[in-house]
């Protein structure tokens, strides 16, 4: 007489017991309730069914959005360069024109380009802007093209074809640091890894870029002084 074969198990995921003394089903669902504002009272443990087919979701918390002033975004600058930039204006190492065409021309980028497209007579007239309506002097377009020439001897700025001129993106860049390095890896195949090229070398006195280089705080520069 032969005996029946034992019965297979079936394939499958074996159910956890709740730990002694708590249930662990219950916990979620109180969980749940406190969630929505009210309390859920522990279901009797000969009546509660088994959910099936749950599927819980979480949310990624959004990213902080920066709280701007005006429309036109924002830009991300060396920190390095921003107090040098003030450190010039004190020892008129560079002029105020310089300052100005510059500053103007780095807050109108095209995002993630390192790029901005104006004339010189599109600079010179939105310099002008303010003091037009205040009544006060204007910069003349020669102004803005002399300044234009000193800050391509910096390597601030480099004129980019007609109309449109590159900011030295490792001093000012309006992008995300993918996009910035995207446009450093262009700039590198176009002209090589030249350390005394744009956008490496920065001006205008060569003692700036050794301190650059050195890491070191800007010193006091010795230049004659400018104006403009």
């Amino acid at each position: 007489m032969t005996s029946d074969p034992p019965a297979q198990r079936r394939a499958g995921p074996r159910p956890v017991p709740a730990p002694s003394g708590e249930h662990g089903f219950d916990d979620i669902l109180v969980a749940l309730g406190q969630q929505l504002g009210e309390t859920v009272e522990p279901a009797d443990r000969r009546t509660r069914r088994r959910l099936k087919g749950v599927v819980f979701e979480y949310e990624h918390e959004p990213r902080t959005v920066h709280d701007m002033a005006g429309d036109a975004g924002y830009s991300i600058a060396s920190n390095w360069f921003t107090q040098l930039l003030a450190q010039l204006a004190v020892a008129n190492s560079v002029t105020k024109s310089e300052m100005c065409v510059f500053l103007y021309v780095a807050g109108g980028q095209i995002a993630g380009t390192g790029l901005a497209q104006y004339t010189q007579q599109e600079i010179t007239d939105g310099l002008n802007k303010e003091a037009a309506r205040t009544g006060a002097r204007c910069i003349t377009r020669s102004t803005v093209n002399r300044a234009i020439r000193a800050l391509c001897e910096y390597g601030w700025l480099e004129k980019h074809g007609n109309g449109r001129i590159r900011l030295n993106v490792r001093l000012w860049f309006r992008g995300s640091s993918t996009a910035q390095q995207a446009v450093l890896a262009e700039l590198d195949r176009e002209r090589g890894e030249d350390k005394d090229a744009f956008p490496h070398h920065v001006g205008p006195d060569r003692a700036v870029q050794e301190t650059l280089d050195a890491g070191l705080d800007a010193p006091t520069l010795d230049r004659q002084e400018r104006t403009g």
